[in-house]
């Protein structure tokens, strides 16, 4: 790492107030200073952006330019730690990581094969299944639609490369199956009851450290607004395979299931990233953004599997002034 304080770039940093907090605190806990440098589309519409000490505008992460951007910036600024927070820059910065590494910065990112799997809902169910882990029965909106005597409905569709429940629908029948959608699109059994998020830890050697799992009390856009963690020692055995489907998998990750009452635990989405809930994981002692910061400072990765059961995270809107 660089001489001087910890410098860490949170990209598409849009509202992530409390993950930089994280990673404030994790760095005090490790005696160390930290600098938080945050980049968004509107930096000055960003709460993550005003809060953090240094930011700045980029284009949209699918944009010609995107990665040389940061890479730029990372050089210029010195920054030791880049941590994405959105699924869809994960491609291109699992790409561009080495070069990133040459530069003296760490990207936060799994392999680029792992991130093709878990980018691609079709290829994630499959990837889980080769390793036994439950998963919903699953197709392409077109296998749904030539074999629909075959399904039981309702059904779900949505995007295999969406993110934050986007464009996810019901299917009443097997007429609600268009033709005509603008994106690749699966079908996914209905599933019912209580719905899981587990934020999972993967070292440098691709060891699971750390499967904290919080019940979804209230969801908000796709991300959790109050939640619980539970300790279930099936979501540990879940964790595993998920670990084990993936090619070189690494740090913070989240995957997220259902436990219909008739078909037990279904895992549906892994999102290759620090999830929108982790806060709860790190408040109850899952310690992943101090895991992270101890390895740039040379010292043994600490996430850990001595996380407190039964805390609770009621969150609410806070507002950031200027002027």
């Amino acid at each position: 790492m660089n001489n001087g304080p910890l410098r860490i770039l949170f990209t598409s940093a849009g509202r992530r107030v409390e993950l930089a907090q994280c990673f404030r605190a994790a760095a005090s806990q490790l005696g160390a200073n930290c600098e938080i440098h945050a980049c968004d589309l509107n930096p000055d519409l960003s709460p993550a952006c005003r809060k953090a000490d240094f930011s700045f505008a980029v284009p949209r992460c699918t944009e010609p330019g995107y990665v040389d951007v940061l890479h730029e910036y990372c050089e210029a600024r010195s920054i030791d730690l880049l941590v994405p927070t959105i699924d869809p820059e994960l491609p291109f910065l699992a790409a561009a990581r080495d070069r990133f590494a040459q530069s003296g910065t760490i990207v936060h990112v799994s392999s680029p094969e792992a991130i093709d799997i878990v980018r691609d809902k079709q290829k994630t169910i499959e990837a889980l299944a080769a390793v036994g882990v439950p998963v919903p029965r699953t197709a392409s909106a077109d296998e749904a639609r030539r074999f629909s005597n075959e399904w039981s409905f309702p059904a779900f569709i949505k995007p295999s490369g969406g993110s934050a429940s986007r464009g996810i629908g019901a299917l009443r029948g097997p007429e609600d199956i268009r033709d005509d959608y603008d994106e690749p699109m699966i079908v996914q059994e209905f599933l019912q009851g209580p719905e899981y998020t587990v934020n999972i830890y993967v070292d440098g050697h691709g060891k699971l450290l750390s499967a904290v799992p919080h019940i979804r009390l209230s969801v908000r856009a796709g991300e959790v607004e109050k939640g619980r963690t539970e300790r279930n020692p099936a979501f540990w055995e879940i964790a595993k395979g998920v670990v084990a489907s993936l090619p070189k998998p690494r740090g913070a990750m989240c995957f997220q299931l259902i436990v219909d009452p008739d078909k037990g635990p279904r895992v549906f989405e892994i999102n290759a990233r620090f999830g929108g809930g982790y806060p709860l994981a790190d408040h109850a002692g899952a310690r992943f953004a101090e895991s992270l910061l101890a390895g740039l400072l040379g010292r043994p990765e600490c996430a850990s599997n001595e996380w407190r059961e039964d805390v609770t995270m009621l969150r609410y809107d806070a507002a950031v002034f200027d002027g």
